[in-house]
């Protein structure tokens, strides 16, 4: 099966699902966004990563920004922040350049390396797009973190590839269906810039669209 381009989800979007179900939900299905000091930085240090008019060839290496990536297999589209292109024996034809060249996508976030895998997932992502688009394999990627300002070597595992497919089958299920899954009130909600939208606390069933119509339903009376 391949998916449609109107099908498509956001590449980034694994990151919010992995996080918590309903914060994916509140943001892609019902269109729900808030801003704290987190997404802020994130959203600043991606824009001095964003150019993608700029281009870089240094000692072998191509360096690609923004670069557009998506795969029909799982029904996702977004961009790389960084992808580099390194010329080797054993690659991929390049347009417009000689020789063969290996594919490494960069990852850039905000912060410090995390213990979960949301970022990894990402990467993941990002990475089997391109093994899609340029019909090859990549083994590695990496994620720059502002925080400590060094790359972190992620090897795309089997496993790791196996998650994203089974998150993204589920992300489909629950867009087809407009699904937006409730939540247990937890210690990582203190942190979501959604919390007063998705008050966690209440417990309810309810959509954030019913339940902001149900308010002003109330108010008329």
């Amino acid at each position: 099966m391949e998916y449609t381009e109107d099908d498509f989800l956001m590449i980034s979007g694994i990151q919010h699902f992995k996080f918590c179900r309903r914060q994916w939900a509140l943001i892609h299905i019902e269109q729900q966004w808030a801003e704290n000091q987190h997404t802020v930085i994130g959203e600043l240090m991606h824009k001095k990563v964003h150019d993608p008019y700029l281009r870089e060839k240094r000692k072998g290496i191509i360096i690609a920004r923004a670069l557009p990536v998506s795969s029909r297999k799982m029904g996702i589209s977004g961009e790389c922040d960084v992808v580099e292109f390194h010329k080797c024996e054993d690659g991929v034809k390049l347009y417009g350049h000689r020789g063969l060249y290996s594919i490494y996508p960069v990852e850039y976030k905000k912060g410090k390396p995390k213990i979960t895998d949301e970022d990894r997932l990402q990467l993941a992502a990002q990475a089997m797009c391109l093994e899609e688009m340029f019909c090859t394999e990549i083994p590695k990627g990496a994620i720059f973190y502002g925080d400590t300002r060094r790359r972190e070597s992620v090897e795309i595992t089997k496993e790791l590839k196996e998650e994203v497919q089974s998150m993204f089958q589920e992300m489909h299920e629950y867009y087809r269906r407009k699904y937006t899954p409730k939540v247990k009130n937890s210690k990582k909600c203190r942190s979501c810039s959604l919390k007063e939208i998705c008050l966690p606390k209440l417990g309810r069933s309810l959509s954030v669209k019913s339940y902001i119509s149900q308010m002003l339903k109330e108010e008329e009376k």
